[in-house]
């Protein structure tokens, strides 16, 4: 690359910076990036390149998991760029973290990261592309203007398409990206337009995207045996009668190397010449397992520890403020209740795989991850080799929701490939998926609340019981110390009391969020009602006045750590919302509207839903209205409408019907009769609308979800149908 730009000084962290020079095979090339501190080394992590055909390529280096990605940032470079949408394709990079970064699908933090930098890499092309046909033309570049793929000069007609220029462009001096003048929002023609995704076509048409579909020449399927009990090792199996099975090419037990989050206690590979011919072998294998590291972990069982620690005093403190305990005394009114909310699986509908070849030292991994930070690492254990002999594609997932960035069935494939000697496709189950994730932890929340006389909140304390692994939290088991309500009450105590745990643990769709909504927003209602007060103006009172609130310390990643809750735009949805629900009015017998929010991941959502109770107690979301604030543009209002909706069935269906229980150490749901999603004939009319602000956009994967389980635990009391402080809502529905 030619020529370098970085910008000296404090702010260079949060700037954009930017290389130019001449693609490979010529064209312009535009690296793009920020450097993580003064006097650190540049280097790209995204790049930007018109070949002399005029093509526009993007190289993102975040995977495509359906958030749509490839589509937003493609439409990003378009605008600025001026050209149009068909003529720019994005490529996924593969890891080299040496060169990207930590690159994550995580997070709902892609708009957020990148919108800036892909418009100011657009309009430096296009600046440079203008520039060089003003050159070429010898006239000044503020006669000429690009649009469509082509720069024009004004006064003559003439134009030149950006292939043309592209070799004149590489040789300029690029300008400083954040002085170059970004589009005015009333003039984009790309930005704020629904865009179908870029894939939708494939993908209809059955084309092979995903990491399922991946084939690789001479390669062998594998299926893979683990022990039903977390920590179960093998300790024999029947693999001479196993090899004797037709297509059946190796049998052999896999020795796990103790890490829950890589090949744990090891299980038993069947690799054979189809997955079927290897998945009938596997049903064929009787299999001894060791149970001594095996600790007996079962649901009914931490139930009734959870019960039996909630009375008593947290063995930890997050959070204290004020006095809690004075204040509830001297309290008007004392508000008491427990909630629970279960383990529940992630259900990815393209079930864990990988691909792998591990040969003469090297690896090389094909496989749908939402990120190869955990991958890396434990194939340089498990394998054997140098970071520099491990390279790891990118393809595309069929659904993330956090699972995939566990990499699990990565080290599996990997070490069933190096001990096959062969390249191996591995292809989990749907049980495998289910009764191997890394679920989302339950747990317990004890409130206590005091009001005063006029109905407003004085006091507040929860003692969370959750899961832990030694004297740590089980990952994503947390919750922070200035939750909300936390940080609008004067005197609070949150504490928590650990269960330990063996099973995996990982994040699930707006992790945490997720469940703390359920509890904290399901309980505030409650107090509104033990007030006397409408939820709605309990609520507000609660975000009143308006104010930046103050965040604790966390362990989260910087790029990752939103800021405290600003309570008036919190403010402005929650009213918005419920006049676009018709708060207030009268609803028939068995019919109620709830309303919750939740600021999780830069995003600000507030939800009501309209729920029936039948007289058999089973609950029917009829209408769930969003309001979100995630700044402004919405990049993509399709893309942008696809992901709220399917944060609101997501949560829809862990809310009414999903729960994983452990029965005698071993997952007791397997398949979609016993572990249901929401379906077409269940799933509720959603209104979704986006109250833009001049606040900078941000992520939609995950902030939509965590409000809309209390707004219909919060509905179903409206409706007469009881305070619901227990999720699943119908359990019993397995259909």
């Amino acid at each position: 690359m030619s020529a370098t730009v970085r910008d000296a000084g404090a702010g260079l962290s949060r700037r954009t910076l930017l290389t130019v020079g001449a693609a490979a095979g010529g064209g312009l090339l535009l690296g793009v990036g920020r450097a993580a501190a003064a006097g650190t080394a540049f280097q790209p992590n995204a790049y930007v390149s018109i070949a002399p055909s005029g093509q526009v390529s993007l190289i993102a280096k975040v995977p495509e998991i359906g958030q749509g990605v490839r589509t937003s940032l493609a439409m990003l470079i378009a605008e600025e760029l001026e050209v149009d949408l068909a003529d720019v394709s994005v490529v996924t990079a593969g890891d080299d973290m040496a060169r990207y970064g930590l690159q994550l699908a995580g997070g709902s933090a892609t708009i957020r990261l990148n919108y800036q930098a892909m418009r100011q890499a657009g309009a430096v092309g296009r600046v440079m592309l203008v520039e060089a046909a003003a050159k070429t033309w010898g006239v000044a570049a503020s006669e000429c203007a690009a649009r469509g793929g082509k720069v024009t000069h004004t006064p003559s007609g003439r134009s030149l398409g950006y292939g043309a220029l592209t070799a004149a462009a590489a040789q300029l001096t690029a300008p400083d990206p954040n002085t170059v003048a970004l589009k005015d929002p009333a003039a984009f023609r790309v930005i704020g337009k629904p865009q179908p995704n870029v894939d939708n076509a494939a993908i209809v048409k059955g084309e092979p995207l995903f990491g399922i579909d991946f084939v690789l020449p001479g390669m062998l399927y594998a299926a893979y045996e683990k022990c039903g009990v977390f920590g179960g090792r093998p300790k024999s199996a029947n693999l001479d009668e196993v090899r004797a099975m037709p297509g059946v090419k190796h049998a052999f037990i896999v020795d796990g190397d103790g890490d829950i989050d890589s090949l744990g206690g090891g299980g038993v590979a069947v690799v054979a010449d189809s997955w079927w011919r290897a998945q009938k072998a596997r049903r064929a294998l009787k299999v001894t397992w060791d149970m001594d590291a095996a600790p007996d972990q079962d649901s009914a069982r931490w139930e009734a520890m959870a019960k039996d620690l909630g009375p008593k005093t947290p063995a930890h403190i997050l959070n204290a403020r004020g006095d809690a305990a004075g204040a509830l005394k001297s309290a008007a009114k004392v508000v008491e209740a427990s909630y629970a909310y279960p383990f529940l699986a992630h259900a990815t509908m393209e079930p864990q795989n990988c691909t792998a070849l591990v040969k003469d030292g090297k690896v090389e991994i094909w496989a749908p991850l939402q990120g190869a930070y955990r991958a890396r690492p434990q194939l340089k254990k498990i394998c054997g080799a140098a970071d520099k002999d491990i390279t790891i594609h990118y393809l595309r997932c069929g659904g993330g929701f956090g699972r995939r960035g566990a990499s699990d069935f990565v080290a599996e494939a990997a070490k069933i490939s190096q001990m096959a000697g062969a390249p191996v496709k591995l292809v989990w189950t749907r049980e495998d998926d289910i009764r191997h994730d890394f679920y989302r932890p339950g747990g317990w929340h004890n409130f206590k609340a005091g009001l005063d006389a006029n109905g407003r909140l004085t006091a507040f304390t929860d003692h969370f019981v959750t899961f832990g692994r030694g004297e740590k939290f089980a990952p994503w088991a947390d919750m922070e110390g200035d939750e909300h309500p936390g940080g609008v009450v004067d005197h609070l105590q949150y504490g928590y009391s650990l269960i330990p745990l063996n099973a995996p643990t990982g994040t699930w769709r707006a992790p945490r969020s997720n469940a703390l909504a359920f509890a904290m927003q399901s309980f505030t209602d409650e107090l509104a009602h033990a007030a006397g007060r409408d939820p709605l103006a309990f609520q507000l009172e609660l975000l009143t006045p308006s104010r930046k609130l103050p965040r604790m310390p966390s362990d989260l990643p910087a790029i990752y750590l939103a800021p405290g809750m600003d309570t008036g735009r919190m403010a402005a949805i929650v009213k918005l919302v419920a006049e676009r629900a018709g708060w207030g009015r009268k609803l028939e017998a068995g019919r109620g509207l709830g309303l919750a929010h939740w600021y999780s991941h830069f995003g600000y959502f507030a939800e009501v839903a309209d729920v029936s109770v039948g007289a058999d107690g089973v609950v029917k979301v009829n209408k769930v209205w969003v309001v979100g604030d995630v700044g402004g543009p919405i990049v993509n209002p399709a893309g942008a409408d696809q992901q709220v909706k399917g944060a609101v069935i997501d949560g829809l269906s862990a809310a009414l019907g999903q729960a994983i229980t452990l029965e005698q150490g071993r997952v007791a749901q397997g398949n979609f009769n016993d572990y249901p999603l929401l379906r077409i004939t269940d799933a509720p009319d959603i209104d979704v609308h986006f109250h833009v602000t001049d606040n900078p956009p941000t992520g939609l994967g995950e902030p939509a979800l965590p409000p809309v389980a209390a707004a219909v635990c919060n509905a179903i009391f409206a409706a007469g149908g009881g305070r619901r402080r227990t999720l699943p809502l119908n359990p019993a529905r397995t259909g």
